[in-house]
């Protein structure tokens, strides 16, 4: 074998298996090259791998508990809102009856936005075209990130209609935006809007978004946290504005008028007179309509379906539609999200197992404290505050105690089309969020749902999140060893732990507060470190694409510190390190698309799941000793080559 020494990432192309491929050169080809060369991804998902079958074995389980409830096969449990869920379940299935409504459920909508006839009347009438099209501003109510305790008005821009704004340099740019131009008009022409009509409007519409493609956040400006807060003063947001009546509009839609606004993008704010005025009205209209249309077509006639899927095929590659049954239970599901995980998780997660992972969770935080304490590049005064931040954690495992209210609020009316109930709800949901901004931040809300394979970190709550989901093999299974158990479950615990002081996290305190509570040497050295983190992964090549270091680097910061802190864990228990690499290389285990790839490299605040094996091996001191890793070996780096955070 050609060997490549002081390569990151190892020996040879990942995307590929390689069964010749050894652990010292290649960890995750070594583990996965067997299941790898096997793997067949299902014609209607993008990718398949560890993380997609317990996706799929999760949904697969959920489908069929609505079936039997929604035939009436077993009886509704005893939870509130849980019969919506079904209600909406079984209306999203009844494809004869969507067969049957045709487009005449978007035509009132469609015939509004069609008469949309110039700029006053669209100033006029955004307060309510706000709740039913997507407009070139958005407005959401959040917690203060400098006062948790507080909810506050933030302001952004629009999504741009490719994947992201590096989409547009990309050399398949002018493909993806024929394929969406056609898409789009052949949808309106279904609607019954004349062709030539339909392409004018399209063309428009494409004109104005590559327009604002070049003035919103790319992926990798998102993925710098802290930088969305920029406040501003009402009057002085407001005095931005030149056409468009911004205090009139916002008055109609809140209940109170707040004195000041966090600005999320604030390069879109000072080119907002380019995008919201009588000249660009035409082109503001056309936007608005290639997304209407795109985004109803779903809640219509299966022909409806069908016609919307060549843009979502093109940047996935996914071969066929969802089936009626996968497609219902996503919309049902995306809608009662947290009911339908409580349900899961009182239903399929044990006490024994929750028992568990929480004795994990706090052995991970007491190495974490363990490690911050014997940290050679803090000093003392920002190990202490570090350690009141992990000490403060909030912990939430398996699902949550009570539903937010929102639920109470969200209603099914069968006697209404899929596409009515959906506007209705969706509306709904806009004017709860808006109304939150006369209300305290209710800290007990939980991000990610029970029956969700997925945990995540909330920088302003401070809190962690471990879906009843993700707790199954081969992340984490009572009959795994202890070793297996931290390669997998116990390595995300410490991922998630990690992201309090990733380099987002690391600038919010232990109320979720953006504070600077570092000093100030100690942050020039974390920003030196992490910068080499992101040199690490920049420019690393993954199937046709290359991986942007600095979008992804939260992410990966938070990879390494999961890692060690696991293998330090699995140490103090004289666990047998060898099972927790291969069980680390086994839980990140894919095989994508090449078109999926390509969106997942430009969207993406996560490197593709096979790149985050290597990396984090190669950087830890412990892979070298267990596999007699040598410097003539392919997963060799030197020591000063080497990311340590935490």
């Amino acid at each position: 074998m050609k060997k490549y020494f002081n390569v990151r990432g190892g020996v040879g192309d990942i995307t590929k298996a390689d069964m010749a491929t050894r652990i010292q050169d290649n960890l995750y080809l070594a583990v996965n090259s067997k299941w790898q060369k096997q793997a067949v991804i299902p014609p209607d998902r993008t990718e398949t791998g560890t993380n997609a079958k317990i996706d799929i074995n999760l949904e697969r389980l959920m489908i069929q508990e609505f079936n039997d409830f929604a035939s009436s096969k077993n009886k509704l449990p005893e939870l509130s809102n849980f019969e919506k869920s079904i209600q909406l379940y079984k209306l999203a299935l009844d494809f004869d009856r969507r067969s049957k409504e045709g487009a005449s459920p978007v035509q009132a909508d469609l015939k509004r936005l069609k008469k949309l006839s110039n700029f006053s009347k669209f100033n006029q009438d955004a307060n309510e075209l706000y709740f039913t099209y997507s407009l070139p501003i958005s407005f959401e109510v959040d917690a203060d990130m400098k006062n948790t305790d507080k909810n506050v008005l933030y302001f952004s821009g629009p999504g741009t209609l490719l994947p992201d704004t590096s989409s547009y340099q990309d050399a398949d740019a002018d493909k993806l935006l024929s394929i969406l131009k056609k898409q789009s008009v052949k949808l309106l022409i279904m609607a019954g809007m004349p062709e030539e009509e339909a392409l004018q409007e399209v063309e428009l519409g494409l004109k104005y978004d590559a327009r604002l493609a070049k003035v919103v956040k790319s992926t990798e400006e998102w993925s710098d946290y802290p930088k969305m807060y920029n406040p501003m003063t009402m009057k002085d947001f407001l005095a931005k504005f030149e056409s468009f009546d911004m205090e009139a509009f916002l008055k109609k839609i809140l209940p109170v008028l707040p004195k000041n606004v966090i600005v999320t993008e604030p390069r879109y704010l000072d080119h907002i007179n380019e995008f919201l005025n009588e000249t660009s009205f035409e082109e503001i209209r056309g936007w608005m309509l290639i997304k209407f249309i795109n985004g109803s077509a779903n809640l219509l006639s299966q022909k409806f379906r069908e016609a919307a899927f060549s843009y979502r095929q093109a940047i996935t590659g996914a071969n066929e539609l969802p089936t009626a049954q996968k497609y219902a239970y996503r919309l049902a599901d995306g809608v009662f999200d947290e009911v339908d995980g409580i349900f899961y998780g009182k239903t399929y997660f044990g006490k024994d197992a929750k028992t568990d992972v929480t004795d994990m969770i706090h052995t991970m935080i007491g190495v974490y404290e363990d490690r911050i304490r014997n940290n050679t590049w803090l000093s003392e005064d920002t190990k202490n505050k570090a350690i009141v931040k992990l000490k403060s954690l909030v912990l939430k495992i398996g699902y949550p105690e009570k539903q937010e209210k929102i639920y109470d609020l969200l209603r099914v009316d069968t006697t209404k089309s899929l596409y009515e109930n959906m506007s209705l709800i969706s509306k709904i949901e806009a004017k709860y969020n808006l109304a939150k901004i006369t209300e305290p931040v209710d800290r007990s809300v939980w991000l990610m749902p029970g029956n969700m394979n997925n945990a995540c970190y909330d920088p302003q709550r401070n809190d962690i999140t471990f879906p009843a989901g993700i707790l199954q093999a081969p992340f984490y299974s009572l009959k795994q060893t202890r070793a297996e158990n931290y390669g997998g479950i116990g390595a995300t615990i410490a991922h998630e732990i990690s992201h309090a002081f990733d380099n987002n996290g690391a600038q919010f305190d232990e109320k979720g507060n953006m504070n600077n509570w570092w000093n100030e040497k100690d942050f020039k050295e974390f920003e030196k470190r992490t910068q080499k983190a992101i040199d690490i992964y920049d420019g690393l090549q993954y199937g046709s694409g290359k991986l942007n270091g600095k979008q992804i680097v939260a992410e990966n910061i938070a990879d390494l510190g999961g890692l060690t802190c696991a293998i330090q864990s699995c140490k103090s228990e004289k666990g047998d390190l060898a099972e927790l690499f291969k069980n680390y290389a086994k839980s990140w285990a894919q095989v994508q698309r090449p078109e999926a790839i390509k969106t997942e490299i430009a969207v993406d605040v996560h490197a593709p799941q096979p790149t985050r094996v290597n990396i984090p091996a190669q950087c830890q001191d412990e892979f070298y000793e267990v596999f007699n890793v040598k410097e003539t070996d392919g997963m060799w780096l030197s020591p000063d080559e080497r990311v340590t955070i935490w």
